[in-house]
């Protein structure tokens, strides 16, 4: 009787764990498949824009613009890693994947993609659909034209730059239903970061990326020319980023002392940059990348805390 008792209670065991196991392996590739850490620091840009542009905080809006944003950009590198599933297996960072690994199917990846970009579009059309508009032009965008220029031209980037500069703005557009200068000015910053951010990345990655057959680098080598630009776009960037000091760009402001700060960070960015030109390696390339990332993040934090004080 003990001996029946205890193996019924081994074999309960067992299938709890192989149950916890299997969700917690479907969560894992859920949120690669959604590229979370990228979903997340989206929805923290758009609600950034949003604390900018808000006459008054409205925490459903704020709810409904964070989900309907993660759904977007879930989306969007769930149809890229479908349509490229057979370039990622050729990758070493990009094989374990969930399709290219065989952990989940075309099928399962398409309707889970589906799913999103529908609960992304209710959602942000609930705010207004101007909201909605940018967030469906951001997802065709980077499916339908950036993903499938990236193995033809280098100039896929600019395109990328595009739907990738979208969430800054998009949160201003969420609070007001108004596209103008303040949008503008917010979508030109994150234009101008998207090129020494991935051509830092694209530096680093460079002899993965070849094997996928994906052209990321604006000279299509690892050169003094592919480092300039990264210096020039760094420059533009941060003339950019402080110009609402200037009172050129209406209700989007910025005081003498942020704007300070934020020429400073752009200057340390800008710093990494000319190190890449000088010694072209990997090192320079990872350092400058996680200084643009440091950067994005920091001058949004500045932004919005000096709208408030």
């Amino acid at each position: 009787m003990c001996v029946t008792v205890s193996l019924r209670t081994a074999m309960k065991t067992a299938t709890e764990t192989i149950n916890t196991s299997t969700w917690s392996l479907t969560i894992t590739d859920f949120k690669e498949l959604t590229k979370v850490r990228l979903a997340v620091s989206v929805v923290f840009s758009s609600i950034a824009g949003y604390f900018l542009g808000a006459y008054q905080i409205d925490m459903l809006s704020i709810f409904l613009l964070a989900f309907g944003g993660y759904c977007m950009v879930g989306a969007s590198n769930a149809y890229n890693q479908i349509i490229e599933k057979d370039l990622d297996v050729l990758m070493k960072r990009t094989k374990n994947r969930p399709v290219p690994a065989g952990r989940m199917s075309v099928n399962m990846a398409l309707a889970v993609a589906i799913v999103l970009t529908v609960l992304g579009i209710v959602s942000l059309y609930l705010l207004n659909p101007k909201t909605a508009l940018f967030g469906t032009i951001s997802i065709f965008l980077y499916t339908s034209v950036y993903t499938p220029l990236k193995t033809k031209t280098p100039l896929a980037v600019f395109v990328g730059a595009i739907p990738g500069a979208i969430p800054f703005m998009l949160g201003w557009v969420a609070a007001t239903n108004d596209f103008g200068i303040e949008p503008g000015t917010l979508f030109m910053i994150q234009f101008f970061w998207q090129f020494p951010h991935f051509w830092a990345l694209g530096w680093m990655l460079d002899d993965d990326y070849k094997k996928g057959g994906f052209k990321m680098l604006p000279t299509g080598k690892k050169d003094a020319g592919t480092a300039l630009q990264i210096i020039l776009y760094t420059i533009w960037m941060i003339v950019i980023s402080i110009m609402p000091v200037f009172g050129f760009t209406g209700r989007l402001q910025l005081s003498i002392v942020a704007a300070i700060i934020i020429f400073l960070m752009g200057l340390t960015m800008l710093v990494f940059a000319f190190k890449l030109y000088e010694k072209r390696d990997n090192t320079s390339a990872r350092r400058l990348m996680l200084a643009s990332v440091s950067y994005i993040t920091l001058m949004q934090i500045v932004f919005v805390i000096d709208n408030f004080i």
